[in-house]
């Protein structure tokens, strides 16, 4: 079994070996995974927080051993906390990395990865945090344009919103909507939820297609065409800008 780690701020993940396919996801700095298949330009890797998933760029990626792709899996993670900052090398390179970025075996704002020592004095994020901090979390992507396969202050979606809301308060979603849908406990009626927790919506196949973080007062975080705020009601979602219902609600789940 071969093993990889991010090495740049950002990195795609497509859903073909090639630059031309679509981009289904991102790995940020420091994220870990498992190399199913080597080829020659292009690798199809498994993300060890979520399992997703995709082919990376060989170019865009360091090999680690196993030995610290375990000892990555078992430690509790600590991530950047600011919207972007920069990392220094003991060789004086200067890397950005944007919000979210796991610094492995954080100390005394230094860290090593992969035998490379590096530096970082901005804010960070570990442990558990309470619930009311994912909504925090959450306020930090507002007007964010929308990216398919995003992560990012400077481009997300939906699910990788949410995702990504959770994750820097210690918690783990799936990658996508469909697949978050699945976790948690379903709640019956709006007025039985609390700000956190996630509400669904679906296509008319019935396919679960979005997902958003509920606010107080029956209002709704979400990623649809920026990460922007919109009433919730028992049909879905109204947006006030377009006078009209623009999803349908399916479910609304606790995850926490």
């Amino acid at each position: 079994m071969i093993f990889g780690i991010c090495n740049l701020s950002i990195t795609p993940i497509r859903a073909e070996a090639s630059d031309k396919s679509e981009m289904t996801s991102q790995m940020l700095f420091g994220e870990h995974f498992t190399i199913l298949e080597k080829g020659k330009y292009w690798s199809k890797v498994r993300i060890s927080f979520d399992e997703y998933e995709g082919y990376v760029d060989n170019k865009q990626f360091e090999e680690i051993s196993e030995e610290i792709f375990h000892r990555l899996s078992t430690k509790e993670p600590i991530y950047s906390g600011e919207v972007i900052d920069f990392i220094t090398s003991s060789t004086n390179d200067l890397i950005t990395i944007p919000l979210g970025s796991r610094l492995p075996n954080f100390i005394n704002n230094e860290f090593i990865m992969n035998s490379k020592r590096y530096a970082y004095d901005g804010a960070v994020f570990s442990g558990i945090l309470p619930k009311n901090e994912i909504i925090k979390n959450a306020f930090t992507y507002l007007n964010t344009p929308f990216l398919w396969g995003g992560k990012t202050p400077f481009g997300i979606d939906c699910s990788g919103f949410t995702q990504m809301a959770y994750k820097l308060c210690g918690y783990k979603l799936l990658r996508d909507s469909k697949q978050q849908a699945k976790q948690g406990e379903v709640l019956s009626f709006i007025e039985e939820s609390e700000p956190g927790d996630l509400a669904f919506f679906d296509n008319e196949e019935g396919e679960i297609i979005h997902v958003g973080i509920i606010l107080n007062d029956y209002h709704i975080i979400h990623a649809h065409g920026k990460v922007r705020i919109d009433t919730l009601d028992h049909s879905g979602i109204f947006n006030a800008d377009l006078q009209k219902h623009t999803h349908k609600l399916r479910v609304i789940k606790k995850m926490i």
